[in-house]
């Protein structure tokens, strides 16, 4: 099979590919506007965070599969993919340790102002005082908003920080979902209104669709205490930028961000976002999954669905 890479991939796995048969080119450099011309004979398009769009899909004559290097598929266009006969499948829960840990980091790095006392130290400033104000985590209430495989691996390490943890109940949930949230103590509350009330944090992990776009409003915020975290390491669009830096400068929400609207598509470039740049924001570049841990987990997971798909299987499809 011809086989793209359109991001960074682990050698010893891309050997795996290349020793297996196929004939693999990798350009972590291609982007929205590069990938078309590059994708044409391709059969297998491996991604993490680049857009495939419809035009794309529709110059790409060959192309049968693509497999997003990780969980969310929000940046393919899976509706054309599907009537193009094109299967996309993805790499769920490969990464969600990586991600519970730059969640943890961020509510330590806004709880003990970690990143704004390393930038006064490297300026020669001492100022003790200021820095000695931190409430620290043991009790604070943890509201968890999706309670997917990354949810459940926060809560685990919120948990260790003895933070009361908090979660939406939800009807339907498996028998096992429902032992596991029981057993790390995770308290489940009736509405998500109430779970705002009560928590001291906040932190988004769900998918972006139609239904949670922009679900961080004006409303969403009122409803959080004065003074709260919110962390999103999950979707940029879960949130209405304007909103935030609303709440931000007028009830003292801190937040935590991994994501954004309209970040950039490369991995180095410009990026000027009035949230990004507010004094009230911790903000990191969209590195939940990127440990060394992680990326290889997720390309165990790639190498699989090649495989399958060789053997005329499909694993974890979504469209």
């Amino acid at each position: 099979m011809k086989i793209l890479i359109a991001d960074s991939f682990p050698a010893s796995h891309s050997e795996s590919l290349v020793r297996a048969g196929h004939e693999l080119t990798i350009k972590p450099e291609l982007d929205g506007g590069s990938l078309p011309q590059a994708i044409q004979t391709n059969e297998i398009l491996i991604v993490r965070s680049t857009r495939i769009d419809e035009n794309t899909l529709k110059q790409a004559r060959e192309l049968k599969l693509i497999i997003r290097a990780g969980a969310g598929t929000n940046t393919i266009d899976k509706e054309c993919a599907s009537s193009l006969d094109i299967s996309v499948c993805n790499v769920p829960g490969a990464n969600s340790r990586a991600v519970a840990e730059l969640v943890m980091g961020l509510i330590l790095s806004i709880d003990r102002q970690i990143p704004s006392n390393v930038m006064d130290a490297k300026q020669g400033l001492w100022n003790k005082k200021k820095y000695s104000t931190a409430r620290g985590l043991a009790g604070q209430k943890l509201g968890i908003l999706g309670m997917g495989a990354i949810g459940f691996a926060v809560a685990e390490r919120a948990r260790g920080f003895a933070m009361g943890v908090y979660a939406l109940s939800k009807p339907g949930r498996s028998p096992d979902a429902e032992n596991r949230i029981t057993s790390s103590g995770i308290i489940q509350l009736d509405t998500q209104d109430e779970l705002l009330k009560t928590s001291d944090i906040v932190t988004l992990h769900m998918p972006a669709t139609e239904t949670t776009r922009r679900m961080v409003n004006r409303e969403f915020l009122s409803k959080m205490k004065r003074g709260a975290m919110l962390i999103n390491t999950s979707r940029g669009d879960l949130v209405d930028e304007e909103a935030l830096v609303d709440a931000m400068n007028s009830r003292g929400i801190r937040a935590g961000l991994d994501v954004y609207n309209n970040e950039p598509g490369a991995s180095e470039n410009t990026f000027k976002s009035q949230v990004f740049a507010h004094p009230s924001v911790y903000g990191t570049h969209h590195i939940g999954a990127s440990t060394e841990q992680a990326q290889i987990a997720v390309a165990d997971g790639v190498l699989a669905i090649v495989e399958a798909y060789i053997n005329g299987k499909l694993i974890n499809q979504v469209n």
